[in-house]
Order: structure tokens, then sequence, then C-alpha cells
């Protein structure tokens, strides 16, 4: 419902039969003209939907032309029965205008037409991004935003939420991507930093005695973009808890999550709780700390089958193997192209074989197994008759990567993801640390911040790369939607964790300054996690790309294409916070 004004007395879908009679306002852009020899339909739209305005008299239409905004006054009728479009809801009646009045002019020569928008370059699109967004498929994705986060944020006030806010002119920290910094004005040679994520800010605010602390936070990243990620700026709902476990924060985002996606799409969601699946089992059975779970396929770690084998190519390899039933009819087309595929990814080759109905196997691998190996692979791989078993060998590190991108490619070619639900699981016991490749050093895997898997013993007994941290995320349809930890509130314990990836204490001091110091004074036990909102309403919206989800998004290439963002500033600009630009080389 809409308040009336001088502009109108009704939303463009308000109007229905049981106006017909009254005089009804409404204000709008014009969608459509209509010339039918002497009457002039308009389609008029505004946020609500489209009514039908009749004109008899031409002076009316000065100035009018498609995607100008217009006022128009007259009395409601009802169409004739040939003429009623049950395409739109206000389809059975019209207004036959009295008065018409132009409030914003347009062009006469559009840079697109609207309705076809999302047929256009994404450049164009962007660089009128105003137009774009009346696109009535654009229009409903920002509403959706909307109406998503103000759901998510009534949630986590029902759950005893306080939602604060975090400053966005803070300090630098290695937090993993690259920083935006700003340069003081008062502070010569001096910078500020935009937020990674309220890190440091949350867990400070558990440190000053609130319990439960929640809010959609702006976080800034200087990454390079992707489909589910955007440039710059992105938000994400971060809720941090004290005196809680890992399990607390899985009960919350659960809550959470199904409430949510249940709220907004028709299709399934699973039911909580959701299915918990250690790090180092999701690389084995599905080749990606991102597993889709609506496909069915699983990965099959094989590699002792063929330790000092007689096939070179699977010879002390990591080998991966992946059954794929229902395979009888598969043309020779079929797996030539899977074999094309393997090659454009990087692989050598892809090795299978099938399984006929008495158990033998045909194609290129067989000749190169014993009968050991061909029923152990039965056993192991579950092998049933019409299946085929792919084969997937390289180094430790890209057979298991590898083995995930075929084990996704060959369900999408054969129409095994369901597509009509969304599959939420956690992943969890993340390795603490991993090994640089360039410098062989121990670095963090993920957030420096976690308390590790038993602790400081665990630190000063344990081989660093076989440290589990309490990390983990959410995942959905093979879409990774936030990551969370059980933090490190222990100083002797995260004085030793720095320590491990190369820090010393004076540097944990100086980097991390306001924690170092707060964990001083008593700090509770602590976890929390930050779902991504772009993410999750590009899930709901079913859109392949985030800057489908965003209002004012940057481009690929990190380019503001409406504000001509990022632009040139005067020398005086530069001299006041004391920076001169040196030639790019």
């Amino acid at each position: 419902m809409i308040k009336p004004n001088i502009y109108r007395t009704h939303s463009c879908n308000d109007i229905r039969e049981k106006d017909i009679g009254s005089v009804a306002r409404v204000a709008g852009w014009v969608e459509n003209i209509r010339d039918h020899g002497g009457v002039i339909f308009l389609d008029v739209r505004d946020q609500y939907g489209v009514v039908q305005v009749v004109i008899h008299d031409e002076e009316m239409l000065k100035q009018v032309n498609r995607e100008c905004v217009i006022t128009a006054c007259g009395p409601v009728v009802k169409r004739d029965e040939d003429t009623i479009n049950p395409k739109i809801e206000t389809g059975t009646v019209e207004i036959r205008a009295t008065e018409l009045t132009v409030l914003g002019k347009c062009e006469n020569v559009l840079p697109f037409e609207v309705a076809t928008s999302t047929e256009v370059k994404e450049e164009v699109r962007l660089k009128y991004r105003y137009m774009d967004l009346r696109n009535k498929k654009v229009h409903d994705n920002i509403l959706l935003r909307s109406q998503v986060i103000a759901f998510l944020r009534q949630k986590m006030t029902e759950m005893g939420f306080v939602e604060m806010q975090t400053p966005i002119l803070s300090a630098s920290s290695p937090e993993g991507a690259r920083d935006y910094l700003i340069p003081s004005r008062k502070h010569h040679g001096k910078f500020y930093a935009l937020p990674q994520a309220p890190q440091i800010f949350k867990q400070l605010l558990m440190v000053s005695g609130f319990d439960k602390y929640f809010q959609v936070a702006p976080c800034f990243r200087d990454e390079d973009a992707r489909a589910d990620r955007s440039p710059g700026e992105f938000y994400q709902l971060d809720f941090e808890m004290a005196f809680a476990t890992q399990e607390d924060v899985f009960e919350v985002a659960e809550e959470l999550l199904s409430a949510t996606f249940a709220k907004f799409t028709d299709k399934k969601v699973s039911p909580a709780p959701f299915p918990r699946i250690s790090y180092e089992e999701c690389m084995v059975k599905y080749g990606t700390d991102k597993p889709d779970l609506r496909n069915p396929l699983e990965i099959v770690d094989v590699s002792d089958l063929f330790v000092d084998s007689s096939f070179k190519p699977f010879c002390n390899k990591c080998v991966r193997a992946i059954k794929v039933p229902g395979m009888a009819g598969k043309s020779k087309g079929f797996f030539e192209k899977m074999e094309k595929y393997a090659l454009e990814i990087g692989m050598k080759g892809l090795g299978y074989f099938k399984v006929t109905e008495d158990y033998k196997y045909l194609g290129p691998i067989d000749k190169f197994l014993n009968d050991d190996q061909r029923i152990e692979l039965k056993n192991r791989c579950q092998l049933e008759p019409d299946c085929v078993l792919y084969f997937i060998a390289d180094s430790k590190k890209e057979a298991p990567r590898l083995a995930g991108i075929i084990r996704q490619e060959v369900a999408r070619r054969m129409e095994l993801i369901d597509q009509d639900s969304f599959q939420f699981c956690f992943v969890v016991d993340f390795p603490m640390y991993e090994q640089d490749e360039e410098t062989g050093k121990i670095i963090f895997t993920h957030n420096p911040f976690s308390m590790p898997q038993g602790g400081l013993e665990a630190l000063t007994t344990k081989n660093p790369l076989d440290v589990l941290a309490y990390q983990y995320d959410i995942v959905v349809n093979g879409v990774e939607l936030s990551s969370g930890a059980v933090r490190n509130h222990d100083l002797d314990i995260m004085v030793k964790a720095f320590e491990i990836a190369g820090y010393t204490e004076e540097d944990l001091k100086e980097k991390f300054g306001s924690l170092y110091s707060a964990f001083h004074y008593g700090a509770p036990p602590h976890a929390g996690m930050a779902p991504g909102i772009d993410r999750m309403i590009m899930l709901l919206a079913q859109e392949e790309n985030i800057r489908e989800v965003i209002a004012f998004p940057m481009n690929s290439n990190a380019q503001d294409l409406l504000t001509g963002a990022p632009t040139p500033v005067t020398e005086q600009q530069l001299r006041e916070v004391h920076i001169k630009v040196r030639p790019h080389n």
C-alpha cells in the first residue's frame, strides 16, 4: 500500500475491478506506447506492477515517450473482453486518462530496451545501471535482497543477538587479502585500511562483555572477481557468541539458514542437523572442500592398488576412482567428449572401464589390471553392472582436485545433480597450517585467530602440518556460504600459534596490538561465523553471477562504470594526504 499524494492515489498494481467507476491517479514510467488509430494505450510501470492507461486526446502525449515518468488521472473502467490481459494482475481494467503530466523527461533513443537489458553486454548494463534496474528480473533481485536482509535481522534478534556496528576506518592487518588503504591527512605517511572483515572488533566485543553480537557487515578486499565473488566490497552476516562451542555456532547457523532458505525458495532445503564432514574426508570423497551434495557420485582413493604398478601412468601416483551408474547405452562419443574435457582441464588422459552384466571389465584400463586389483576395485567401489569406473591419476595435490572437477562434470552431463534442492553441510577440522609452495615456510591455512584442537599441547608436541583447527565452513550446493571458527582467546596459545607461522611476539603486539592487549584483561571463550549475504541471495535468486544481486556492482575489472571509479584526483587532493603518484613502469 502507498500513501496517496499529489502524484498518485494508487500504485500501478493496486487498480482492480473493485475500483471501477472511481477516479484513480497513478505515477510511473511509460513502458510501452501503442497507437490504435486515434486511441493510444500506455503501459505505465512502477515498482509494484503495470496498469494500462488509455489516451483519447493526442495533445496529452506531448513529450511522452518510452521510459519517461508521468502521472495520469482518470476513471477506472473495465476492459473490453477482447483486450483483457491475463499476464498482468491489473489486466481486466484500465484508466481512461483525463489528465496527464510528464514528471521526468526521457531521451528518445534508449541505450537498450529495458525489457531485454539482461541480454545486453555487461559494460553497457553497468554504465546505465539505473535503467538496467528497471528490468523486472533485475529489480526483483534487489527487492529479494532487501527482504532477505530484513528477515536475517529479525531472526538474529529473535535468537537474542544484539545488532552492533564496527569501524570502517581501521588499521591494516595481515588477514589473507590485499587491503584497501586510505592515506591520512592529519598523520603524515600513515594509512587507514578498510576492514577485510570485522574480525578483531567482534572479538573485542566479546572481551567487552557482550554475549551475542551480529551485524550486516560490509567487507573490503582487493581481490580479483569471480562469478561468486564481487571485487572490492561484499556483505556478510557476521555473528559472534561468548562462552560458545563449535556446536553452539552450528545450531544457530542451522536454525538461521534453514528458516531463510525455506522462506525464500520453493526448493527442498536439507533439514538440520546438517552433515559434518571433515576436510580430509571432503578432499577424498569429493575432491574439494566445497562439496555439492546434490551430486550422488563419490570419489574413492585407490592409490594403494597401484604402488609399483606396471602401468606407468598410475605407478606410485595418487589415483582416484569414480563409479558412475546408469551408463548402459552411452555412445563412444560420450566417452570421447569426457576425455577431451579432461585434457582441457590439464589432465593427461581419462582412463575408464565399463562393467558388463557378468562383471567383465571393458575398456582401455582393464588390460593393465590383475585379478586382485579387479576384485578389490569391485568391492571398494561397489561396482555393479552397467556402471563405468573413471580413473584420475596425478600428484598428491592435483589428483583430488582433478577428480573433483570430473565428478561434477560427469554428473552434470548425466543429469544426476538434483536441481530442486539446497543441500547444506559443515566442513570441519581444517588444518591449522600449510606449507607455502614457493617459500617452503609454514603459514596459516585460513584464519590465524582460530583455536588449535588440542591447544598449547598440540602446538608444542605435533608436527604443525598435523595440527587441526576448530575452523569450519558452511557449504551449500558446492558454494562456500560461510566460514568461521572457535577463536583463540588464550594469549599463550596465540603467541605459540603465531610463532610457528614465523611471527614473533613483538610482531603480534605490532600487528594485532588491540587484541594482544585485550587478552591480558580476561577474554572469554568465543566463537562465530559470517555467512555471505551476496552469495546467499545469488543462490536464492538462482543467478549464476553475484553481480546480478548487487544494486551497483563493479565489473570484473574492479571498475564502477556508472560513476567512473576509480578516478584520477587533483594534485591538491594528493598533496593534502601527502601522496605523490609515480609513473607506472
